[in-house]
């Protein structure tokens, strides 16, 4: 068989870092060929060769059965190669049209820009992605689930034969991947091979023909998705059985509230929103896109300034207007765009993890104490299983898993006794989630109180003690975690539309 991409023995090095060992990966026309394996087993490495970011060590490379070697993003891309990335790579300042369609814009004569025809061209582009979006909208006021869609749409106006998704999902809701793989069988239907890399599990049965597993930078197998059982491929993928039995959820109804919030509000975005969360408690956030989740949380850590409401730790009011209050307070806050509010990339693993303690390690004259921050760095490195070479590791080099990590270990240091946790799970792949798991509920075990917001349901309801509920701004309701809650008990609370709002908006 002539394949659409064949990779044969590929190679790649890094400072101190092994990360692909002959690896083989082929692609047929029409197909969904799923790429697993945990995080840093080299899925994003192999697919950056692939798509011309990265070249290769060693290896082979042939699309339509000729060798190639694509040395640029843009040479893969003349030979049909596309390729959405993880990481999003969209200019904010731009509208979702320039973004689409940059270097390519249609043009008027001497060279002027033809705005019509750019969003108009846009537009069609939306459209047969059922995408609502204005293609004027600045890309910076859009939430990070939509700036994905944008995304996704820059893909496919290159109309690629070959289309990698790296985590395309991960900040979708159910409705929108619904709306995707609509798109990706179509592609199908039409002969685009598409390469798949995704850590819900889920997806893989409903969307893959084959499966190729990645292990610590080297190839394990390929099995057909429709004949191999999820628990199978998961073996494949960490080497070992990963238990996903739900641990018995412990009363904490007669702890001590933590963290008492009331009637906070932000223009329509957070409207009245009150509850309480209790030392030892995981109190779970539910909702669709948009709902305000993120919303409430960012106000609780001082992110957004409220238009109204009251916060309290511990039972003592705080004034939380930025930040550093929020911090002082004891309130710790792991941002759902870990890149930009998570981490500082560019510096070492021993830089970011005392970064939100760091007069624990600088004397009077502000100088730093390496000594300090390696062995406190190296204690976390050990603790929560971070793979790196060593604590002077680049977080920008390190995978999506690890960098949470990171970011949770920054927060572990300072002892915060409140922790938010937005979407501690994206992008991480199913041991590393695991692992988090089992570290949220040892620290609602030591006495914190835990808010976890989640757009994965089965997640929510693992972990948490209770399960508060959001639409359109306001919290809907508050159910019992666990076993005590059905995945619809949850979806008809979060899409309980206020009736007057949803009124005015139908007379408009």
């Amino acid at each position: 068989m002539t394949y659409l991409v064949e990779m044969r023995g590929i190679e790649k090095r890094f400072p101190g870092v092994h990360a692909l060992k002959a690896v083989q990966f082929d692609l047929r026309p029409g197909e969904v060929h799923a790429l697993m394996g945990e995080n840093g087993a080299g899925k994003s490495t192999l697919m950056k060769i692939m798509s011309g970011i990265y070249s290769r060590d060693g290896g082979e490379m042939f699309v339509d059965g000729n060798p190639v070697a694509p040395d640029s993003p843009r040479a893969a891309q003349d030979l049909g190669i596309g390729i959405i990335h993880q990481e999003l790579s969209l200019m904010n300042d731009l509208t979702a049209a320039q973004n689409v369609l940059i270097g390519r814009e249609p043009r008027r004569s001497f060279g002027r820009l033809d705005e019509p025809a750019l969003n108009a061209k846009t537009a069609e582009i939306f459209a047969s992605l059922n995408l609502a979006m204005d293609p004027r909208t600045q890309v910076s006021t859009q939430t990070i689930a939509r700036q994905q869609l944008i995304e996704i749409a820059k893909a496919l106006s290159y109309n690629p034969r070959v289309l990698i998704m790296d985590e395309p999902t991960a900040a979708l809701n159910d409705t929108e991947i619904s709306e995707l793989f609509k798109v990706i069988n179509m592609l199908k239907a039409n002969g685009v091979g598409i390469v798949y890399i995704s850590h819900r599990m889920d997806e893989i049965k409903v969307i893959a023909d084959r499966v190729t597993i990645l292990r610590d930078g080297a190839y394990i197998d390929t099995v057909q998705a429709a004949d191999t059982p999820l628990a199978k491929i998961i073996q494949l993928m960490v080497g070992r059985d990963v238990t996903q039995t739900a641990p018995v959820i412990p009363d904490t109804s007669r702890n001590e509230v933590a963290l008492d919030v009331r009637n906070l509000t932000r223009g329509k975005e957070v409207r009245d929103v009150s509850f309480d969360v209790r030392k030892g408690e995981i109190l779970g956030f539910a909702g669709l896109m948009g709902a305000g989740r993120t919303e409430v949380a960012r106000i609780i850590f001082g992110a957004d300034p409220r238009d109204a409401g009251e916060i309290f730790v511990h039972g003592q009011p705080v004034d939380i207007r930025t930040p550093h209050t929020a911090v002082q307070a004891g309130i710790g806050y792991l941002s759902e765009d870990r890149k930009h509010f998570g981490l500082a990339i560019d510096m070492t693993v021993r830089a970011n993890i005392p970064m939100a303690d760091l007069g624990r390690f600088t004397n009077r004259l502000g100088v730093l104490n390496e000594a300090s921050m390696k062995d406190v760095a190296v204690k976390y490195i050990d603790q929560l299983g971070i793979r790196t070479p060593s604590d002077m590791q680049e977080v920008r080099l390190l995978s999506g898993g690890n960098q949470q990590k990171v970011v949770i270990a920054k927060w572990l240091l300072r002892d915060c006794d409140v922790l938010i946790f937005d979407e501690p799970t994206r992008g991480i792949d199913v041991g590393a989630k695991s692992e988090i798991y089992a570290l949220l509920e040892a620290l609602a075990a030591q006495g914190r109180a835990i808010i976890v917001i989640s757009s994965e349901l089965p997640e929510v309801m693992r972990l948490s003690h209770r399960i508060a509920v959001m639409c359109e701004g306001r919290l809907t309701g508050i159910l019992p975690g666990g076993e005590g809650t059905t995945q619809e008990q949850i979806m008809e609370l979060a899409t309980q539309r206020d009736t007057a709002l949803a009124g005015a908006e139908d007379v408009k």
